[in-house]
């Protein structure tokens, strides 16, 4: 039987991340006018016991890797950021593939703060490919004072941004040999601990129903949390960042049958399509690049 490379392990991985956070968004709506916080919340108290429950069953530590503690705490403030840029985003925009699309800048952003912090470079298309899709945002974004949705989009892009660096950081830790479990338990705690105090001040009472969404938003996060993680573990995002973009399909389809048939307008249709090429044009671009080292 042929083994399966760790690119291609890669790839499954981001296909079911893609899967999972698309089912964060649609329940993240489904909550409820919640705040932001308490979904932050439950988002990753759930992931905090699956991960758990996950090292416990393997036998695995619960320490970090030697010299990995600064790191996860890196990867974990910056993490946050973009978990509640993402959800303010998804929260109070009209269509959840606008703040799905924010997000997905996350591979860009990758590229860049690998550029600074890992010493990775960036090559002069590459550079063109992030200017694109900065421009592609824009169409999203619309930056007017006449746009309401102006500041959920610019949290939206801030999400995306503090998602970019956080995968930089893992992708350092997984060089470092960091189990991607305790990478999700890690990001978890240190999250719960932050987000405790302004769950307990803006705590606002549930329904039955917001109650089980809150716990799907957390299974679903945990998910695609733990198959991002071992995605760039597996490969890095130059191999594999593109198959992320499913997402934004799934979180289209989901939009259209479970919240209201939300269609895009227009502008933010041309800025989807915008980046996707970009990303498209990156993924090609840089395989070829790894191609004629090989050789």
């Amino acid at each position: 039987m042929k083994k399966i490379s760790n690119k291609t392990k890669g790839i499954i991985c981001i296909l079911f991340s893609a899967l999972s956070f698309s089912g964060m968004s649609s329940f993240i709506n489904l909550s409820g006018d919640l705040p932001v916080a308490q979904k932050v919340f439950f988002r990753n108290l759930v992931a905090f016991f699956i991960a758990a429950i996950a090292l416990i069953k393997k036998h695995e530590s619960f320490k970090p890797v030697k010299g990995g503690l600064k790191f996860h705490f890196l990867r974990s403030a910056v993490g946050l950021l973009g978990v509640y840029g993402n959800f303010y985003a998804t929260t109070h925009m009209a269509h959840t593939a606008d703040a799905a699309m924010l997000n997905k800048l996350s591979p860009f952003f990758t590229l860049v703060f690998s550029a600074i912090f890992l010493k990775e470079k960036v090559k002069p298309k590459q550079a063109l490919a992030i200017i694109g899709a900065f421009i592609g945002s824009m169409f999203v974004i619309k930056p007017t004072l006449s746009n309401v949705e102006l500041i959920p989009s610019l949290a939206g892009l801030i999400g995306g941004l503090g998602a970019g660096a956080a995968y930089t950081w893992v992708r350092k830790l997984g060089n470092m040999g960091e189990n991607s479990r305790f990478t999700v338990f890690h990001f978890s705690a240190f999250s719960i601990a932050v987000t405790l105090p302004f769950f307990i001040v803006s705590f606002q009472p549930m329904t039955t129903k917001q109650l089980i969404c809150l716990l799907l938003v957390g299974v679903f996060a945990a998910g695609g949390q733990f198959g991002i993680t071992a995605a760039y573990t597996y490969a890095p995002s130059r191999e594999i960042s593109v198959y992320d973009y499913s997402n934004i399909v799934f979180v289209a389809i989901e939009g259209y049958l479970f919240l209201g048939h939300q269609i895009p307008d227009i502008l933010s249709i041309v800025g989807y399509i915008t980046i996707c090429l970009m990303a498209i044009w990156m993924f090609i671009y840089n395989n070829k690049e790894t191609n004629l080292q090989k050789q």
